[in-house]
């Protein structure tokens, strides 16, 4: 019997003290070693002092290059039985020379978060113009993403907006979704027994990568529309401002006196939130689930966040906290779930009612393997009912092929 074995081609080293991203990545690792895989990791992109040590894991850490046939020797002599692309855009560098050296390797791509909503939004709040679908389907970047997902054997999806927008918009079958949000522990008495209470809580919060720009827009929103409305009502408060990757924009915003401190990296994300009275979010763009809101509710912090931020994350359970997306509203529900007690208190337990239910690792990571299981016993079947997915494959391994090989050449 073939070893089981995992090549995950990652578009940067995973740090999940960094991001939402490195921990999901983070996450999926833990499953595939659970199960016994052989895992490799391979990554064009530089390695940096957050990036974890994947050997100390029993990971194989390789460095790749792009656009270089060093590449397919690599993967000829792996011979992975699966291979995750780490968002569409290694799948659309990688893809092709996966399915020549490869073919018979299971290719799944992690989106991490629709890369085209996110990106399109942005684009319309720049533009000042509402987001439609229209917008949507107009972007390069759509298509780009989109056939990625065709010409894997499945794609997951982090969010359930994500999936309705792919089956409903684009006609994307089901066959080639799974919807696979984070995957947690559920939240047991003892957890619940060990958090600080309402009144041990201090300040409101903010903890994001500044590398992603719907976390920069959101501090820039606080500080500029959201902060002097609260301090007027609570002039003692504070928000504190943590992420990594802090740019000088940010640094600049730093105001001891208004109280909006700027601390930077959070060396343990979970111990500031969990000391934290009230998680602020207010996210004007964005995509995927928000790692910040999600652990929020695992530190039993209520969060105030928008419409964009609770999209596809708790299906019919009420938030862990307030929506709003007026920002004068926005103020108003930050004081009262600072100052309400009992308010605060069955914000915390809808918190612990979504994670248990919509994010439980157990459920959730049982369900992904039995699809991989039932999609690799009958491969070939699977893609031939995949027909745009198996031309896509055919026309971007032409057309692919010789643009990768036209820039190698050129680099020599």
């Amino acid at each position: 019997m073939q070893e089981k074995s995992l090549l995950i081609i990652g578009a940067v080293w995973v740090e999940p003290n960094s991001s939402a991203a490195g921990k999901r990545m983070l996450q999926l690792i833990a499953q595939f070693l659970e199960r016994d895989y052989k895992i490799t990791f391979a990554s064009a992109s530089q390695k940096n002092e957050k990036a974890i040590d994947l050997i100390s894991l029993g990971i194989d850490a390789v460095a790749i290059a792009l656009n270089n046939a060093s590449f397919d020797i690599f993967i000829k002599e792996l011979q992975p039985t699966i291979v995750l692309f780490d968002r569409f855009m290694m799948e659309e560098q990688f893809g092709w020379r996966v399915a020549e050296n490869c073919p018979k390797a299971l290719r799944i791509l992690d989106t991490e978060d629709l890369h085209c909503l996110r990106k399109t939004r942005a684009l319309c709040l720049k533009k000042q113009r509402n987001f439609s679908i229209n917008e949507l389907l107009k972007q390069d970047i759509t298509k780009r993403e989109i056939a990625a997902i065709l010409r894997c054997d499945f794609s997951l999806i982090i969010s359930t907006f994500e999936m309705e927008l792919l089956k409903n918009t684009f006609k994307i079958a089901d066959t080639i979704l799974m919807y696979l949000p984070f995957l947690f522990d559920e939240i047991n008495e003892i957890h619940q027994k060990n958090w600080p209470s309402f009144e041990e809580r201090v300040h409101f919060v903010f903890i994001g990568n500044f590398f992603h720009k719907p976390n920069l827009d959101a501090v820039l929103t606080l500080k500029n529309e959201i902060w002097t409305q609260i301090r007027e009502q609570l002039p003692k408060a504070e928000i504190r401002i943590y992420g990594a990757y802090v740019n000088q924009q940010i640094q600049e915003l730093h105001n001891k006196k208004e109280g909006f401190i700027v601390k930077g990296f959070a060396e343990d994300a979970n111990e500031v939130v969990e000391n934290a009275k009230v998680v602020l979010a207010p996210l004007n763009f964005g995509a995927g689930i928000k790692g910040k809101l999600t652990e929020a509710m695992l530190c039993g912090t209520p969060s105030l966040t928008t419409t964009i931020g609770v999209e596809g994350m708790a299906g019919d359970f009420p938030w862990n906290g307030f929506v709003a997306d007026d920002f004068s509203n926005f103020a108003l529900k930050a004081v009262e779930l600072y100052t309400n007690k009992p308010i605060w208190e069955q914000s915390q337990l809808n918190g612990i009612a979504i994670i248990n239910s919509i994010y439980s690792k157990e459920k959730n990571a049982l369900l992904f393997f039995n699809k991989i299981e039932k999609v690799q016993q009958d491969l070939e079947k699977h893609r031939t009912a995949n027909f745009l997915g198996s031309l896509l494959q055919y026309k971007t391994l032409q057309a692919t092929k010789y643009m990768s090989k036209w820039i190698e050449e050129k680099n020599k």
